[in-house]
């Protein structure tokens, strides 16, 4: 737990400070700016502020998922020297999978315990980059089952989703800043009635900028796991053809079926899994499609 908090802590201290060198460096500080007997909006320097507060965080996340993944969840990374058994055939299935997949530098493979039916990909980029499965993955699914998973997260690596992922949630930032901030200016100065020199209504200001950034925000998540879902549909695409159609189509539904299981006891160790089974509006925000239809899309070939 101390750690988990410890690498929180020091990752926002590591964006803040990054992102504030940065504006120092460029001369940016305060976008509000004196305009004559009132005041007025650089929107230049308001551009620059949201697009490094907009990508840096997202890049500095990008460059620590390695590092916070391996704290965050307790992986134990297998070393390919020393692997035996069913390890050794884990290692082995990744890393033929991955130059399948043109990979020239091999992912670290890793195991963590859970009873969860998971896996995941992460890593800044291509030549760095982590495989992981639970132990709940390993002991619920068959072998062919599993290859299908590790062809879908090596997809993820091959297609560079972790980079595009931080690119896209880079440009909402920027966008949820920059849009929230202008209109919280015009409306806060537009309601002003004062004349003074210094009657920027400020609290107004600061007000509006934390609604308008709550609105924007929920709007942009829409986006983002709008992406995430096309990523998905892709992965599993990659996944098919490196691991095998039938393979993928059965890692995917044995994962429904451990779905229908988690909605029919509630069981708190898969809970979490029901990302894939929102309905109605929920779905718009899901960042993975329902299991029906990604497997419907490998039947038919889409």
């Amino acid at each position: 737990m101390f750690k988990r908090v410890f690498l929180f802590i020091l990752t926002n201290i590591l964006v803040v400070a990054t992102i504030s060198i940065l504006l120092s460096v460029f001369g940016v500080t305060h976008y509000v700016e004196r305009a004559g007997r009132g005041y007025g909006l650089n929107m230049q320097k308001l551009l620059i502020i949201c697009l490094v507060w907009g990508f840096v965080g997202a890049f500095i996340s990008l460059a620590l998922s390695k590092v916070m993944a391996k704290w965050m969840m307790g992986l134990t990374i297998i070393d390919p020297r020393n692997a035996s058994g069913g390890e050794a055939q884990l290692v082995s299935t990744v890393h033929r999978l991955a130059r399948a997949a043109g990979l020239t530098t091999m992912p670290d493979v890793a195991i963590y315990e859970s009873e969860e039916v998971n896996a995941f990909a992460t890593g800044p980029t291509r030549s760095s980059s982590l495989v992981a499965v639970s132990t709940g993955l390993l002991h619920s699914m068959s072998w062919d089952e599993v290859e299908g998973v590790l062809g879908h997260e090596i997809a993820h690596i091959a297609n560079g989703d972790m980079v595009t992922m931080a690119l896209v949630q880079g440009v909402v930032n920027a966008f949820v800043m920059f849009l929230s901030r202008v209109l919280a200016f015009a409306i806060s100065t537009a309601v002003s009635r004062s004349d003074e020199e210094n009657a920027f209504p400020r609290m107004l200001n600061f007000i509006l900028t934390f609604v308008f950034d709550i609105f924007f925000t929920l709007l942009g998540s829409l986006v983002v796991a709008a992406f995430s879902r096309f990523r998905e549909y892709r992965a599993d695409a990659g996944g098919a053809n490196l691991a095998g159609k039938q393979k993928m189509i059965a890692a995917l539904d044995r994962l429904r079926r451990t779905h229908e299981l988690v909605d029919n006891s509630q069981a708190p160790a898969l809970a979490a899994m029901k990302i894939s089974n929102k309905g109605g509006i929920l779905a718009l925000f899901s960042t993975h499609p329902p299991l029906e239809d990604r497997i419907k899309r490998l039947q038919s070939g889409r």
